[in-house]
């Protein structure tokens, strides 16, 4: 049901997140290549990881792609999932739960303190569906982003 991902589920985890660019009502952000992908999540230093959720028939139906990230509070890594996301045909087949309890339990095993991620506010099936697993929001902190013309204004100063 769960597994991780292979060269090979590159073209239908691209598709995913085209899907879920669309559910979020942003198609035109979703700009990353299936090369770009292949080499964050395969290629020489793998900058990402990724997760399969897969029917009994081997039918990719869902996925979650992750990076290590680190708390100088804590001492150890964490997991920031990028990106969820299960079909609408398979929704409510446990995936979503089986993909999320598969990095909890790699945090678990590997030591590390955290599994956070982000979700848009007006996403109230995900939220509660996160609830329900324990997950709760982080009210205090706000998420701030440089991106296109201001980072390279920044990064050219």
């Amino acid at each position: 049901m769960i597994r991780n991902a292979e060269v090979g589920d590159v073209p239908a985890i691209h598709a995913m997140i085209r899907e879920l660019a669309e559910y979020e009502r942003v198609p035109h952000e979703a700009r990353a290549t299936q090369e770009q992908l292949r080499q964050a999540l395969f290629g020489e230093r793998p900058a990402a990881f990724a997760h399969m959720a897969v029917t009994e028939e081997g039918e990719p139906v869902g996925f979650a792609l992750w990076f290590l990230n680190f708390s100088t509070w804590r001492g150890v890594h964490g997991i920031y999932l990028e990106d969820l996301y299960v079909r609408p045909g398979a929704r409510g087949g446990g995936y979503g739960k089986a993909l999320l309890g598969e990095l909890a339990r790699l945090c678990v095993e590997r030591g590390y303190g955290r599994l956070e991620w982000s979700v848009l506010r007006w996403n109230e099936p995900t939220i509660a569906f996160y609830e329900a697993l324990g997950a709760r929001p982080q009210e205090e902190w706000t998420v701030y982003r440089l991106a296109d013309e201001a980072l390279r204004r920044l990064g050219s100063a």
